[in-house]
């Protein structure tokens, strides 16, 4: 339990300072481009290390076809996501886009309700309401109640980071399945994230290769995907031993570190709103947590 929890705080962390990079330094790229790129450069860094310090032995649990699909589909839905997340991105603030599209465990909860007979508290509805709320302060600017409503509805950065939280909330409940029910290694997950994303997405970068030399930025790619594959390892680790109904609260306050250094490094504006925001998306997470 407790390696579970440092394990998500450390993705937390490390992934939050991660999209204030992707922002700042590889913004010019298509958002397609970049994933597809990033991805690959992630296996390069992961596969070798997973080979030489845990072996093959056991790497991937037997599987029938039916669970193998459930497995494979988990990671096609994590593309998906990541594309309407970094289209978002590409298009609007890092501080605003990461609180709505970080408010996964509104979704998490329900599903795992649902789906897997998991007990929801009190205090757990209480956290997704204000984690909900959450998307409602960022959009608001003075005026009318419902002005913030009306601007998610007609931003196309609130819709594709709204769209991004609901796919990564069924994506959470799968990777809770994978490693949990069916016995997925995490380092087995990882490879599969890194090695199906970048294929799905590869079509899309293909059409959209402009935007920035990839040989010039070769440095800060490299970084970047070993910053990516050491999060995608931390998150695994964290489903294995973890619910996804407190993996994804945790892991989510990314939210906040972005929005901090969204605020001071790229100096985006409205900081006090959407500090405010992460800050309440924060709370909705610990009361998820802890209930």
């Amino acid at each position: 339990m407790t390696g579970g929890l440092i394990a998500s705080v450390a993705a937390a962390v490390l992934l939050g300072s991660y999209l204030v990079g992707v922002k700042r330094y590889f913004s010019h790229y298509p958002p397609t481009l970049y994933l597809v790129v990033v991805h690959a450069i992630g296996l390069c860094w992961y596969l070798p290390v997973v080979v030489a310090t845990a072996g093959t032995d056991d790497l991937f649990a037997p599987l029938t076809a039916g669970e193998a699909g459930l497995v494979v589909g988990t990671v096609g839905l994590i593309a998906v996501a990541l594309a309407a997340f970094y289209h978002a991105l590409a298009i609007g603030d890092v501080s605003y886009v990461a609180p709505i599209s970080k408010i996964v465990p509104v979704f998490v909860l329900p599903l795992e309700v649902l789906l897997l007979g998991q007990h929801l508290s009190g205090i757990q509805v209480v956290g997704v309401l204000v984690a909900t709320t959450a998307v409602y302060v960022a959009n608001y600017r003075g005026g009318s109640l419902v002005g913030p409503l009306r601007t998610v509805v007609q931003r196309r950065d609130a819709l594709l980071a709204l769209a991004s939280a609901a796919v990564f909330g069924v994506v959470d409940v799968g990777k809770r399945v994978s490693m949990q029910e069916l016995a997925v290694p995490a380092r087995a997950f990882v490879i599969l994230t890194l090695a199906i994303v970048p294929i799905a997405l590869l079509p899309w970068a293909l059409r959209r290769r402009g935007g920035g030399s990839l040989r010039g930025d070769r440095w800060k790619l490299l970084v970047a995907g070993g910053v990516l594959a050491a999060g995608q390892h931390l998150i695994s680790v964290a489903f294995v031993a973890l619910p996804a109904s407190v993996v994804s609260p945790i892991v989510n306050t990314q939210a906040v570190i972005a929005v901090v250094l969204g605020s001071l490094l790229l100096g985006e504006p409205h900081a006090r709103v959407r500090l405010l925001a992460g800050g309440l998306a924060v709370c909705g997470v610990v009361l998820v947590s802890i209930g």
